[in-house]
């Protein structure tokens, strides 16, 4: 691969990142306040590009982001040269730092794109050693796969940069008991009007917060409660499932 097709693909990696993830905001005041009440470092998985981990870091708390993708761990690295950030590359279902955290955060229904639930646990009990006496982990989940009927049809995502128009639009949800398919209908439009476009495809697993808190306890973890997150034009509602370590 040359050198310039690989900058080409890095590039693409971060802007869709953004385009699809960086305009929810609906969940930055619950991650916030559950921060300010830990009053410690928070370990943030599936960082990416750094949308939570930023705002963290911006209010005065010292986070560690962790991620698969080198290329969005990077990205946050480079964003948050001043601020106390630390990213790291890393799987959130079995990951191995140097600390522990009073609150860990999993936002945007990280844990829903694991295969199952033993994968689901395998992330847990990483969570759970990483977790100081009294700290909580909170992990954000959709019980509600698809929108309230009559919904409008939401908008896309888009987002300009150095002339391009990058645009990502929802096209299409395919709802079975154990998952949901998202299509989205990613246009890229160059300075010169050219148009390029692809379908992507993210697939969820159906899961419940009272499944959650169930496999939790096997992974030494114990509820501490739910908090809600409001549905928007663009997106579902979620739950917050909170869980603390046992003694």
């Amino acid at each position: 691969m040359s050198a310039e097709r690989a900058s080409v693909q890095i590039g693409e990696a971060v802007i869709w990142h953004d385009v699809e993830c960086g305009a929810y905001t609906a969940d930055l005041d619950t991650w916030s306040q559950l921060a300010d009440l830990a009053a410690g470092t928070v370990l943030d998985l599936g960082c990416g590009t750094g949308r939570v981990a930023l705002r963290l870091a911006g209010g005065g708390h010292r986070v560690v982001g962790l991620d698969s993708d080198p290329i969005l761990v990077e990205t946050l690295a480079e964003r948050a040269a001043h601020l106390p950030v630390e990213a790291e590359v890393g799987d959130a279902r079995d990951f191995r730092l140097g600390g522990r955290f009073s609150l860990t955060i999993a936002p945007m229904q990280l844990v829903q794109l694991f295969e199952g639930r033993d994968e689901r646990i395998s992330c847990m009990r990483c969570v759970a050693e990483h977790l100081l006496p009294g700290g909580i982990a909170a992990f954000a989940i959709v019980e509600r796969m698809v929108p309230a009927h009559g919904a409008p049809l939401p908008l896309p995502d888009a987002r300009e940069c150095d002339g391009w128009l990058h645009s990502s639009l929802p096209i299409g949800i395919d709802v079975t008991p154990a998952s949901a398919r998202i299509r989205r209908l990613r246009q890229a439009v160059s300075p010169d009007g050219e148009i390029s476009e692809e379908v992507d495809e993210v697939r969820l697993t159906a899961l419940n917060a009272a499944t959650l808190e169930a496999e939790a306890l096997e992974a030494g973890l114990r509820p501490r409660g739910r908090r809600r997150i409001a549905a928007t034009q663009a997106h579902v509602g979620s739950t917050v499932v909170m869980l603390g370590r046992e003694n």
